[in-house]
């Protein structure tokens, strides 16, 4: 009995679709070609495994057993190929608007000299995950949690929070600020990243909110829009540690609530290198403390 995957593939797009029109079209072959694939796995198993009777296809009980089984082989043969690809491909270190700020070299460093063979790509990524949801990086620093349910995430350490100012703004000269002075001067709205900065009105007390808020999409952005005086912004430390930008003056925020940096990784890693990097990060952060 020789069955193939593509037998297989068939018999779960006939389960899932209800008839071999629907299927053949999800699968990019033609109604008589499935058909065929569908009589030759029944041919070789032995038994009828889809019930012809009516307009919508049903699988027989035999049908079922095999779907049951066939999924399972099919989903075993998509994470091998997943685990066989990533082998040889770097590990991806996705961000936000910063990685570990100053401790980022050091951890670039130590895992370079830990791991000559397994290529470290730091990649940044303007979404929730930084990446993690789509695929595009296998391991990632957050300054919020994500509320993908595939993603999981570890508190790592917390940073101050700093004003980002406009370098002409009657603040800029200070170290040191409170949040009640950054809406007590001249008018400028708070500008914001929602999907991945740290920062909200909800910082300051009601009496106290910026009267404006501006939407940008990444770090990028943020810091353009300041440095032109077209805002300010609030920021974790380890932005300002990670971008310093002309026009752009970064100074403590006294009051402000500290921000949390999270590492995540997806529930189920595909890189075989994951749990190593995960603890080199752990032992680099460990180290600084």
């Amino acid at each position: 009995m020789d069955v193939e995957l593509r037998h297989l593939k068939a018999l779960a797009a006939i389960a899932e679709a209800g008839t071999v029109t629907a299927a053949a079209a999800r699968l990019h072959m033609t109604q008589p070609a499935l058909s065929r694939t569908l009589a030759q796995l029944e041919a070789r198993v032995g038994v009828r495994l889809v019930d012809r009777s009516s307009r919508r296809l049903e699988l027989t009980r035999a049908g079922e057993t095999l779907l049951g089984h066939g999924r399972a082989i099919l989903a075993h043969l998509d994470a091998a190929l997943a685990d066989t690809r990533a082998v040889d491909r770097p590990l991806r270190l996705g961000y936000t608007c910063a990685v570990l700020g100053q401790q980022t070299v050091p951890l670039l460093r130590s895992w370079r000299r830990a791991h000559p063979h397994a290529p470290l790509e730091v990649v940044r990524q303007d979404n929730s995950t930084a990446g993690l949801a789509t695929g595009d990086t296998d391991v990632a620093v957050l300054r919020t949690v994500p509320a993908d349910p595939r993603i999981r995430t570890e508190a790592l350490y917390t940073e101050d929070r700093v004003a980002a100012l406009p370098d002409d703004h009657p603040l800029a000269a200070r170290d040191r600020v409170r949040l009640a002075e950054l809406t007590s001067g001249p008018p400028l709205p708070l500008a914001l990243w929602p999907d991945t900065g740290t920062a909200s009105v909800g910082l300051w007390p009601a009496a106290q909110r910026p009267d404006r808020t501006i939407e940008v999409r990444n770090v990028d952005e943020w810091l353009n829009l300041i440095a032109t005086g077209g805002a300010f912004g609030v920021g974790a430390a380890g932005t300002a540690e990670s971008h310093g930008h002309p026009g752009v003056r970064f100074v403590a925020v006294d009051d402000a609530p500290a921000a949390t940096v999270y590492l995540a990784r997806p529930a189920h890693p595909t890189h075989p290198h994951t749990e190593e990097f995960l603890a080199a990060v752990r032992e680099v952060v460990s180290a600084s403390v």
